[in-house]
């Protein structure tokens, strides 16, 4: 009886070994070589900056798809131009692009509501009352954004506003996912005015909560030559695309609230 169980169990095991031998031969899914050598030129830290939840993803997407080849913003021109030269593609200029905190509100000019003392995370303290600062929507400066930035390009200055060293970042995106208050755009390097605020209250709320905050008082729009400013939800904001750098909406605006970000 021993016997006929081990032939049955030998017998079971040569049969699911011919058929996992056949299922490989027929079923199994052929792989374009290039994917592997684009997988190669990327960089590997799987930031999501190109749409894709990570490298493999955007490799096979430009080889089996066809996806841009310029995707890659951490790898820049460098790596696009790899990846042309697999693809036998050309790619023309890249625009540097850069992270931006729109909040220039410190502890100096936008003052806490109550002492926060849990856990050092923008996150903890946002569901803890809505944030300790009297701006709701005002850099918290515990560092989400600093900490997950893979490149050391965040620092948190001396007054508790998180900055980006525009050297270092390669606008991969990662700290705009991390704010818990939405605060942080990605935006050409080269347009450095911006409206540093991003408080949605009515003007007179604003100006109690910050000495910095806009107050959507539309002097900007009025003295921008090029229309490249509009006023929405109490909060104006800079078209890049539209703008000339002009900087007529700097000395004028009553709050300080646009400033311009000097090349580092």
């Amino acid at each position: 009886m021993i016997v006929t169980a081990v032939i049955t169990f030998g017998l079971m095991g040569l049969i699911i070994g011919i058929l996992l031998a056949v299922a490989n031969r027929f079923l199994q899914v052929t792989t374009d070589p290039r994917e592997e050598r684009v997988l190669a030129v990327l960089p590997g830290i799987n930031c999501g900056a190109c749409s894709y939840p990570g490298c493999a993803a955007y490799a096979a997407a430009v080889v089996q798809e066809h996806d841009r080849i310029d995707k890659c913003i951490p790898g820049g021109m460098n790596v696009a131009q790899k990846i042309g030269a697999i693809m036998g593609a050309t790619v023309g200029p890249m625009e540097k692009r850069v992270a931006r905190v729109l909040c220039n509100g410190g502890r100096d000019k936008s003052p806490e509501r109550f002492r926060y003392s849990g856990i050092s995370s923008c996150a903890a303290v946002q569901v803890t009352s809505g944030g300790n600062k009297a701006c709701t929507y005002g850099c918290l400066g515990l560092g989400d954004c600093k900490n997950v930035c893979p490149f050391d390009a965040i620092i948190i200055r001396e007054d508790g506003i998180a900055y980006v060293l525009e050297d270092k970042c390669t606008a991969c995106g990662r700290c705009v996912a991390a704010c818990p208050r939405g605060i942080i755009s990605i935006i050409p390097k080269d347009k450095r005015v911006i409206v540093a605020c991003s408080s949605k209250d009515p003007g007179p709320e604003t100006k109690r909560n910050s000495k910095v905050g806009c107050i959507a008082c539309r002097i900007c729009v009025k003295k921008c030559p090029s229309q490249a400013i509009t006023v929405e939800n109490n909060l104006a904001r800079i078209n890049p695309d539209a703008c000339t750098l002009a900087q007529s909406c700097i000395a004028p605006c009553p709050m300080h609230t646009i400033i311009e970000f000097k090349p580092q």
